[in-house]
């Protein structure tokens, strides 16, 4: 019997999640018809409401969080599938409903399985994670519109998070003139190493939302919601568009249709869970290609799995900047 170190999320008697490091056996595994050795995973927000227990993230108990895995097949039912292949998991319940990735070991469904690009290493592949994932379906997003930077500046909210910093780097590395919002100034001139063209505070987007405000940007990428959305899609230019992938300041979205009717402007949302497998490998063999390893590597910290604990409770209060990788001991 295999056992291997883990992040164990359970509730107590008065259903407060309480999260500890331990070991649990292949016999707690799910079910499944592949056997992954897991080699790196990522602190994701949603991972530090999952330890927070702040949202319901979690929807079945106990749970191993962590929504992002780079691992090598250990065993395999499923023919697709060899050991030794190296995978990427992210999405599909995974952290949430099925147990994620803060562990030496998962047994999963071959059918949420692509391949690691050869160029890409388990970190930097976690690096990436649902947040690149997340960022390069929304750049296809625009592309669909016909959107280049040609047209004009993008923004990104919440610049100086996971997704938000890979959003910049992406873009600049794309060609658009990115401003980066931030609300925490010391980050300024890593967004600007990452290529950002300008770096602005949220009291821009202080004060009620006008149903339209002075054109700035084409496009957008707002990981935050709520009022900060609602001031950035009453800037857009005319044709442009916002790709809504966050919820950090809330649910709600307190806007209007003049937006929409007056100039035209897109609001799309962006799912990065139930992505079809083959979407998946035309993203990841994408990201390979088009990454910028130095600033990827900038940006990141690597961290060991007894970490990931404090690092997803201090994700979660907003402590983190940029990505955190977790690097699991079991092989």
């Amino acid at each position: 019997m295999t056992d291997f170190a883990a992040v164990v999320l359970e509730r107590d008697g008065d259903g407060k999640t309480q999260a500890r490091f331990g070991r649990l056996f292949d016999r707690d595994l799910m079910d499944g018809n592949v056997t992954l050795a897991v080699r790196a995973s990522a602190v994701n927000f949603k991972d530090g409401l999952a330890v927070t227990g702040r949202l319901p993230v979690v929807r079945r108990w106990p749970m191993v969080p962590g929504v992002d895995v780079a691992a090598t097949v250990a065993t395999s039912e499923d023919a697709r599938w060899r050991p030794g292949d190296e995978v990427i998991l992210t999405g599909w319940g995974i952290g949430e409903t099925h147990l994620g990735g803060w562990a030496g070991r998962m047994r999963v469904s071959g059918d949420w399985l692509v391949r690691r690009p050869p160029t890409l290493s388990p970190e930097q592949a976690m690096a990436l994670g649902t947040a690149g994932l997340t960022v390069a379906e929304g750049f296809d997003r625009l592309g669909r519109l016909g959107l280049t930077p040609a047209d004009g500046p993008a923004v990104v909210t919440g610049a100086a998070g996971g997704v938000g910093s890979l959003a910049v780097m992406l873009l600049a590395r794309a060609g658009w003139s990115v401003t980066a919002v931030t609300g925490r100034p010391e980050q300024a001139e890593r967004l600007r190493r990452l290529g950002a063209a300008e770096v602005i505070g949220r009291e821009v987007f202080e004060g009620a939302v006008k149903p339209l405000a002075r054109e700035r940007w084409v496009a957008a990428v707002d990981t935050v919601g709520s009022t900060m959305l609602a001031h950035v899609l009453s800037m857009l230019k005319a044709g442009g568009a916002a790709i809504a992938c966050g919820n950090a300041a809330g649910m709600d979205l307190p806007t209007s249709v003049a937006p929409f009717i007056l100039r035209g402007v897109s609001l799309i949302g962006v799912d990065s869970v139930h992505v079809p497998t083959a979407r998946r490998e035309a993203i990841w063999s994408r990201l390979a290609d088009i990454v910028d390893r130095d600033r990827l590597a900038a940006m990141t910290r690597v961290i060991g799995l007894p970490e990931a604990i404090d690092a997803a409770r201090r994700i979660a209060d907003g402590g983190i900047a940029g990505r955190t990788v977790v690097a699991i001991g079991d092989r």
